[in-house]
């Protein structure tokens, strides 16, 4: 019997799943070792100081993880060694006091534009960047990745701090991102909101996550509208400066499936209602801390189409008359209520709701 080629040994391994049975396959000679390396598609790294050891086995990866501290030389020799790659995942699991006792302890520097920069330039075919939490993250790295990563469709810099409307500049000339994460990216102002409402990417754009910008204003929320295609939306804690004017321009995204409006003290059933007469696909609304928003706005969803969860926690001035009506409308599956409203909400009446929908308190 003839030994087998590695043309023969790679067909074998796209049926081999299990990362324990592709380990077992790679330890029975060199020549299966070399196979299993060279059709490895995927790898998550714990330990970034080996990469250079064991990485050059595997240069076909498409997908590339690393969720620890990991530096700019380690994604430099990433971007040299695995071309081909198109998922990065670098979201950082990592509180920000481990942030400051690795600053001030060991001297190590985590990734930031640099190794960014290198991966967009050694990587082209990258379409999904996820970089939560790296705080060293900056302008230059974002805009690196928006010109040269033409296939980018989803970009996560949520917590990226460092991140400003230079950098939403450039990634509104991209004409096929679909997925936007600014979380927390304090330093982008009206102004960024207003680029990506007119650029290319507002034909693309269908999740846009802007909760804790604080610095966004009616103003910006108001060009929102333009974004044509947009399905998700995320204003949760952008503060007091968006109020019934920027979320009336809000219900005029008739496109909307998913809104998060968590928090924004101004705004009044005026925005509620409009949302439930005009966003006729919304399927989940977040309306937790709108403490002006009472029955009057939240008895507009009872006769909705397509809604199915609603969050009302911390909104106090619903009453049971007014839930009565919301649990008329057929498409809902999931309301959340407040905690505090539990002993105030009798008993009957709990079971009356969860006839019609799962009742959720917090």
């Amino acid at each position: 019997m003839s030994a087998l080629g590695d043309d023969e040994l790679s067909l074998v391994l796209k049926w081999v799943y299990d990362q324990n049975d592709r380990k077992s396959f790679s330890q029975v000679c060199k020549q299966w070792l070399r196979v299993e390396g060279l059709t490895r598609l995927s790898i998550r790294v714990l330990e970034p100081d080996l990469i250079p050891v064991f990485l050059p086995r595997f240069p076909n990866l498409l997908f590339f993880e690393a969720q620890v501290f990991i530096s700019n030389p380690h994604l430099e020799f990433v971007a040299k060694t695995c071309p081909k790659l198109q998922v990065l995942n670098l979201n950082l699991k990592k509180t920000l006091e481990e942030f400051e006792e690795l600053d001030e302890n060991s001297g190590f520097e985590d990734v930031g534009n640099d190794g960014i920069s290198a991966l967009a330039n050694g990587c082209p075919n990258l379409s999904k960047v996820l970089l939560r939490k790296r705080k060293n993250v900056a302008n230059f790295a974002v805009i690196s990745l928006a010109k040269l990563c033409r296939n980018l469709t989803t970009l996560d810099l949520g917590r990226c701090n460092l991140v400003d409307d230079r950098a939403v500049e450039a990634i509104g000339c991209s004409n096929s991102i679909r997925v936007l994460n600014f979380e927390a990216c304090s330093l982008i102002t009206d102004h960024g909101l207003a680029v990506l409402a007119t650029g290319y990417i507002s034909k693309t754009l269908k999740k846009l996550v802007l909760a804790e910008c604080d610095r966004i204003t009616d103003s910006g929320v108001s060009m929102l509208k333009h974004i044509c295609c947009l399905e998700e939306l995320n204003l949760a804690e952008c503060g007091p400066k968006i109020t019934d004017s920027g979320g009336l321009a809000v219900s005029s995204l008739s496109s909307l499936k998913k809104l998060n409006l968590g928090w924004l003290i101004n705004l009044s059933d005026v925005t509620v209602i409009a949302i439930a007469n005009n966003c006729v696909k919304l399927v989940s609304i977040d309306l937790t801390g709108c403490e002006l928003v009472t029955g009057v706005g939240v008895r507009a969803f009872g006769n909705h189409g397509s809604l199915e969860y609603l969050v009302l926690a911390s909104c106090y001035n619903i009453c049971m008359n007014d839930l009565s009506i919301v649990v008329r409308c057929q498409s809902l599956r999931n309301i959340v209520l407040d905690k505090g409203l539990r002993m105030w909400i009798p008993m009957p009446m709990q079971v009356h709701i969860s006839k019609f929908c799962q009742l959720h308190w917090r």
